[in-house]
Parts: C-alpha cells; sequence; structure tokens
C-alpha cells in the first residue's frame, strides 16, 4: 500500500487541467437567462433537479451551479425543493424500474406551465445503461421532455445556453 501511495505521488496528476473560465462570456449569459426568465415568469426561473438513476456526472454538473463559485442566482436560477415550487424539472440520468414512478408524481406535482429538461447522453436514451434489465431508458419513456441536452456530463455553459433558449422558445410561443 505504501509503495503505491508514494507511486501516486511520484507520478502526479492524472487529469487535465481544468478549462478556463471566460468570465465574460458567463456574466453575458448570466444576463440573456435572467432577462428571458424575467420576461417569461416576471421572476427567476425556479429548477426541481430530479436524479432518476444517474452515475453521477451529470447529476453533479447540474447540482453544481448551485455552489458558492457558480451562484446560479446569478443567472437568474433558483433550485428548489419542491416540485410544487418549480417550473422546470432537470432530470439527469437514465429512469431506472425504481425511479419511474417517482418521477412521473413529480412531474404530475409540477405546476402548469411547466417544462422538463433532460440533462446528458444517459436522460436521452439511457446512454451507456441502455438495455439494462434495472433500466426503462431515457426520461422521454416516462415523461414528455421539452428539451434534451447532450454529453457525457454536459458542460454548465451548454446547460445555460439550452435553459435560455428553452425560455426563448416558450416566449415566441
Amino acid at each position: 500500500m505504501r509503495r503505491i501511495l508514494l507511486e501516486g505521488l511520484a507520478r502526479g496528476a492524472l487529469t487535465e487541467p481544468p478549462p478556463s473560465r471566460d468570465d465574460a462570456t458567463l456574466a453575458e449569459l448570466a444576463a440573456k437567462v435572467d432577462g428571458a426568465a424575467r420576461r417569461r415568469l416576471g421572476r427567476s426561473l425556479s429548477i426541481r433537479q430530479v436524479d432518476a438513476g444517474s452515475a453521477t456526472a451529470a447529476n453533479w454538473k447540474s447540482m453544481r451551479s448551485i455552489t458558492p463559485s457558480t451562484t446560479s442566482k446569478r443567472f437568474g436560477l433558483r433550485f428548489v425543493a419542491s416540485p410544487r415550487h418549480a417550473d422546470v424539472l432537470m432530470v439527469t440520468g437514465p429512469v431506472t424500474k425504481n425511479m419511474r414512478g417517482a418521477l412521473r408524481r413529480t412531474y404530475n406535482a409540477t405546476p402548469d406551465p411547466k417544462w422538463v429538461v433532460a440533462v446528458g447522453d444517459c436522460a436521452l436514451d439511457g446512454g451507456i445503461f441502455a438495455g439494462s434489465y434495472a433500466v426503462v431508458g431515457g426520461v422521454s419513456n416516462v415523461v414528455p421532455v421539452d428539451l434534451h441536452i447532450r454529453g457525457c456530463p454536459p458542460r454548465p455553459v451548454d446547460m445555460l445556453k439550452g435553459l435560455l433558449a428553452l425560455l426563448e422558445w416558450q416566449s415566441a410561443r
């Protein structure tokens, strides 16, 4: 065990360096999302995040936006604890058989107008878990989906762009 630890320390990190943050782009995107939410709803966008059986990558990325380092409120987003207060259900992961009923109940508890955003490749079609005996498939197999955000996991910027597109599309209707 000691040998493995020392070899790991000598070798260094095996990960890639993080991408550089473009604060100007984030600030511009934040202003657009907040403005679109206020035009459409008259307030910030309320999101209820639902983990339907993910391997945590997409789930972690979406929930990461509530940490102090990115402060979702500056993007005009508010994560809520109850689906009764949500405008958007942000669903991550493939839907497992055990979560199918809970996802339907959460969808039914969300007041109209409501939007469902499937986050990640697994939420689209089951991803690497497709065909598993424990997986129903993508989110659209259980509830209607308004927006798919691809990636494994998707980048936070892509999630913000997707939410902006959803708000602008709904405003145009």
